[in-house]
Parts: C-alpha cells; structure tokens; sequence
C-alpha cells in the first residue's frame, strides 16, 4: 500500500545506526518479510511460511553493514524508524546499496528520497565515487525509486539467484556537494 497523502519529506531525517540493535533488526526483518513474500506470491501463489520466513533471513546476515567497510542508515518519520538501507564498500571507490526498505504505510511520503539523499552522503563517507545495487524485475516500485533519483542500468556485477537487474550511479556526476 502506498500512502496519497501529500509529500511532506521534512518529517524524514536519516542517520546512521547501530545494525545490530533490535530496532534495526526489527526493519531488516519487515524488510526481509516484505521482499520474500512478493517472491512467494509472484512464484509460489502463497505467502511464506514462517519458517521459510526465519530461515531466509538467517541465510541473508547483514553484519557487514558496519565499520570499517560499510554502515546502515535508519529513516524517521515523524521520530519514529519506518526506513532503512545498508551500504557496503565493495572496492576502493564502489559502495554497494542493500537492504532499502520504507514501510508500506509511508511510501509515496518522501521516505524513499530522504533515504537515497543519505544514502549518496554515506557512499561518499566511505570513500565510492559509485554506487550499485542489485534487485528483481518485479519490485518495479523500488526500480521507479532508483531510476527517478539517478540510478542507470548497468551490466550485471554479482550472480545472486535474486538479481534480475543490476543499477549504478556514478556520485562523482552529481557533484560532491549534491545530496
């Protein structure tokens, strides 16, 4: 469900945070959920189970969103976390972006630029001049996210069995004073 209410991106403010607490596993959970069951119902015409649920999960860690080579980003609404995204460094000048969830309730409320603003700031952070990402053909709301803030088709660069289409935007581009 995405949210008609008008765009009111002032109430988002993004920080980094601890991937490790339980409040960024909570989203790294409803994001994990959120993703697995639209693979469920577009392959399977179900919803996961919830071992399938756990057990995906336990399968995706995302520890690497962390220090020295990565970090996790947190987004609130109105104060409270509704958001998140992860970025890991992958070479030198290339971070990887992961992870990018917004709540149903509040899509369509500005979480999503709010999100990616940061997120360019926190590649920059890390030291990339780029940043890629993987995702599904079928999660065309994600896909209009991206390519609306920047992000081009690329060829692929990873083989997850989930990676359908790969895309890429070069921060040096935007100028390094842009967000």
């Amino acid at each position: 469900m995405t949210n008609t209410a008008p765009h009111r991106s002032d109430l988002w403010t993004v920080a980094t945070a601890d991937v490790t607490t339980p409040e960024a596993l909570g989203l790294l959970r409803e994001y994990y959920y959120d993703v697995a069951n639209r693979y469920y119902r577009l392959h399977l015409g179900r919803e996961g189970t919830a071992e399938e649920l756990e057990s995906g999960l336990a399968d995706s860690p995302s520890d690497d969103l962390a220090a020295p080579d990565g970090l996790f980003l947190i987004g609130r609404h109105d104060g409270v976390a509704h958001s998140c995204a992860g970025l890991r460094r992958l070479d030198a000048t290339t971070a990887e972006l992961t992870r990018v969830f917004v709540r149903a309730d509040l899509r369509g409320t500005g979480g999503g630029a709010a999100l990616l603003a940061a997120v360019d700031l926190a590649a920059r952070s890390l030291g990339a001049d780029r940043i890629v990402l993987d995702t599904r053909l079928d999660l065309v709301e994600a896909r209009a996210v991206y390519t609306r803030h920047g992000y081009r088709e690329i060829p692929a660069y990873s083989s997850s069995p989930y990676a359908e289409i790969w895309y890429g935007k070069d921060l040096t581009a935007v100028g390094r004073s842009a967000g």
